[in-house]
């Protein structure tokens, strides 16, 4: 986060205004000030009550839903578990279900290459598409734009999620760090 040079000189002689940089500076504060780790750019890090460490990114687009009322981002994740098999795994959560009920093709493209057609499994009640392994995140660890696709079903169209993926190597190393294992 950037803090405006005006706001900066007003903070450092003490005298803190309530200007619209001011916003900014109380945000930082109650955010705990500067971070000084790698930047994530929007990847987000948590680790579960049971010690899973995920990372997660909305996509950039929006799916209409709702008789095109409403619209929402899908989320990739991508998942890590310390003392579990398979250790690393990536999942696409979406708000409308899709019609498959084990296995679903996704179509992926990654940095505008060749279309990869994958087998991803369907998971709770056919919101979350899931494909175990670590070597998707591999074909991750150096692009900049991966784009999923996917049938919702017979006759309900597609779907389409588009994630620019700045800040994911760094994003993936810290989820390996929190792992206590290998980047894959």
């Amino acid at each position: 986060m950037v803090i405006a040079p005006a706001l900066l000189l007003a903070v450092i002689v003490g005298g803190v205004r309530a200007e619209p940089d001011s916003a900014a500076f109380l945000l930082v504060a109650a955010e705990g000030g500067d971070r000084t780790g790698p930047d994530l750019g929007n990847w987000r890090v948590n680790t579960g009550s049971d010690e899973q460490v995920t990372a997660s990114l909305h996509a950039s687009n929006k799916l209409i839903t709702g008789g095109g009322a409403l619209g929402y981002s899908p989320v990739l994740t991508l998942a890590c578990r310390p003392d579990g098999e398979p250790r690393w795994s990536e999942w696409l959560q979406l708000s409308d279900a899709v019609s498959a009920s084990r296995k679903i093709t996704i179509s992926v493209i990654v940095d505008g290459g060749g279309k990869t057609d994958e087998s991803w499994s369907v998971g709770s009640r056919g919101r979350t598409l899931v494909r175990d392994g670590d070597d998707g995140i591999k074909r991750l660890a150096s692009a900049n734009r991966l784009t999923l696709s996917w049938r919702f079903g017979l006759l309900s169209g597609r779907g389409e999620a588009d994630f620019e993926l700045a800040g994911l190597s760094e994003a993936i190393g810290q989820i390996a760090a929190s792992c206590k294992t290998d980047p894959p």
